[in-house]
């Protein structure tokens, strides 16, 4: 470590030599692209490098110079600057190049050397990133910041947009250092010239850094003179004060004395004075004594009376809240009891509508039933009637196709047994085929009787499928009628026990309208009473202990009164609460008596 502290200042010391010997021969403006100014921040780099902690973390192990110089913004306010402007650098990814940019802004505003002296100055903070025999840490890194002084002689314009700082590798170039012996020679007197300029330059910038502290001295020492004169202003005044205090304090003395004189005079007097008092005291305080004890039996009878008093209160008032709610709740059912009356009627007119309308279809239903099977009997003796003319008609028919049959036959035998009687019997047979011809039509006409019939069967046929439809709709009218019949005895049975409850429902309103006047008599004459508020109660009202800690308030829920745990530790059933709730003693003596008597 000691070699790599020395080698890194011998290289600190050529690289600031390089460098400001090139910038006397350009002029001293220096840009990025300046070769000797790029190695001055490589060599920067590696001696702030030099003895860094490595930071362990989830993503891996970070080494990076940049945590240290983020210390110099909270020890050095002009350097928040930097910071911000090198945060918000859009280019910058890593901390590597966040810190190169800050090594380029400090030396821009040639405060290089004043913020790393500040860090030096604060070894203690530096610790967390530094090992001990870190550069930084020991006096190494005093001379590095002497040496860095020298260039605020320089300008430098270096321009950070553009360029890729995450990206460079920070390697030293040694053939800027080495040089050939012929140039030694020529460069000596350039050197001393160099050198001159640079003391030169190193004294002015220690003259400005004396002037500055010569500055703020100055103001110190005028801040000072000032707070030394008004402290001089309040030593003479306290000394005013003092000498008025002294002269204060001997007029005290003077008038202690005065005074006691007459303390003394006047104890004298009031002793006289308290002896005669004690005689007559002791006169007096035998009367007093028996005034005393006839007071306080008085008292004593008087609250007595009181305490009577207050537990009478207290039952008229739970007697008034009782009667209130109770009357509450009976205007209540009273509504109710009204507005389900009002559906109970509309529901009754209802029922009532609808069984005359049953009843009127049902009478329908039977009329037309009965029309129905008239016309299906009728029906029925006319297809009787028009089966047996059809048998009729085909008797006939069989009749004379055997005449016909007949006559053929006595035909042929008469043609073989009389030839001469052929024109009589030709004469003969054009009757015969007159009368076919006859019976032919009356067959056809029979033949379309029957078909009109066999139609009109048809007919009636559809009619009585028809009818039976029908008769299956009245036999389901029925059963409609039947369940209506059942549904209105069922309404009747609701509308009765409905006028019952009605009736009873009168009754009960007829005696709740008596406890109203009752209630309302009650509550008159129990008006002004108040639920107690916890402030206005500091001793029980039955027991008369004073609340404390250990002994808490308690409302009784029927009288509104506070009492303590032990004076109110029952419970009871209210008609304001659904549930048993904390009750005084005389409350609860007082509602038990009453159910008692309500129950008989």
């Amino acid at each position: 470590m000691m070699e790599e502290r020395a080698n890194l200042m011998h290289m600190m010391k050529l690289s600031i030599k390089v460098l400001l010997q090139s910038a006397l021969s350009l002029g001293r403006s220096l840009d990025a692209e300046h070769a000797p100014l790029q190695q001055f921040f490589v060599v920067m780099e590696h001696c702030l490098k030099h003895g860094l902690k490595v930071k362990k973390s989830f993503i891996g192990q970070n080494k990076s110079f940049f945590g240290p110089l983020e210390l110099v913004e909270k020890l050095c306010p002009e350097a928040s600057d930097i910071a911000t402007s090198v945060r918000n650098l859009p280019e910058l990814k890593t901390a590597v190049g966040r810190g190169r940019a800050w090594l380029y802004l400090a030396l821009m505003q040639k405060k290089l050397a004043d913020y790393l002296k500040v860090l030096i100055d604060n070894k203690h903070l530096l610790s967390e990133f530094y090992e001990p025999e870190a550069l930084m840490m020991e006096e190494e890194g005093m001379v590095i910041v002497g040496l860095l002084v020298g260039l605020n002689v320089l300008d430098a314009n270096l321009c950070l947009k553009g360029e890729d700082l995450d990206s460079q590798v920070g390697v030293i170039d040694f053939s800027l250092y080495l040089k050939d012996v012929q140039d030694l020679d020529g460069g000596k007197e350039h050197e001393r010239i160099t050198d001159v300029l640079d003391q030169k330059n190193y004294v002015e910038e220690l003259n400005r850094h004396l002037s500055c502290t010569v500055g703020d001295l100055q103001t110190k020492i005028d801040g000072l003179e000032k707070t030394n004169s008004k402290l001089q202003e309040e030593l003479s005044a306290a000394t005013d004060r003092i000498c008025s205090l002294q002269e204060e304090q001997q007029q005290l003395k003077e008038q202690n004395e005065l005074i006691r004189e007459r303390s003394e005079k006047s104890v004298e007097i009031t002793k006289q004075d308290t002896k005669v008092e004690l005689d007559t005291y002791k006169q007096t305080r035998q009367g007093l004594d028996e005034m005393y004890s006839d007071v306080w039996k008085q008292l004593k009878e008087e609250k007595k009376v009181r305490l009577e008093l207050e537990k009478e209160l207290e039952l008229q008032i739970g007697m008034k809240t009782e009667m209130e709610i109770a009357m509450k709740l009976l205007e209540k059912d009273t509504h109710e009891k009204q507005d389900t009356l009002v559906a109970l009627r509309q529901q009754l007119e209802e029922v009532k509508a609808i069984n005359l309308q049953m009843f009127h279809k049902a009478q329908n239903a039977e009329s037309s039933l009965q029309q129905k099977n008239e016309a299906i009997t009728s029906f029925e003796g006319k297809t009787n009637q028009v089966m047996s003319s059809m048998k009729q008609m085909e008797e006939r028919l069989q009749h004379s196709e055997q005449a016909r049959q007949g006559a053929e036959e006595r035909s042929h035998k008469l043609q073989q047994e009389l030839g001469g009687r052929i024109s009589a019997l030709q004469r003969q047979l054009s009757q015969l085929h007159e009368q076919c011809s006859s019976l032919e039509k009356e067959l056809k006409s029979e033949k379309e009787h029957r078909q009109a019939l066999q139609r009109e069967l048809q007919h009636e046929r559809d009619t009585s499928s028809l009818l039976r439809t029908e008769l299956q709709q009245v036999e389901g009218l029925k059963k409609e009628l039947r369940e209506l019949q059942d549904e209105k005895a069922e309404l009747q049975k609701i509308c009765e026990e409905q006028e019952q409850a009605l009736q009873e429902m009168g009754l009960h309103l007829s005696q709740s309208k008596l406890k109203m006047e009752d209630i309302k008599e009650v509550n008159q004459a129990l008006k002004g009473h108040a639920w107690l508020k916890d402030d206005e109660a500091t001793h029980c009202r039955q027991c008369e202990k004073e609340f404390s800690i250990s002994r808490r308030k308690h409302h009784c829920r029927n009288c509104g009164h506070i009492f303590c745990n032990t004076c109110s530790s029952n419970e009871l059933a209210l008609p304001s609460y659904p549930k048993p709730v904390r009750v005084c003693d005389g409350c609860h003596t007082l509602l038990l008596q009453r159910c008692s008597s309500t129950a008989s």
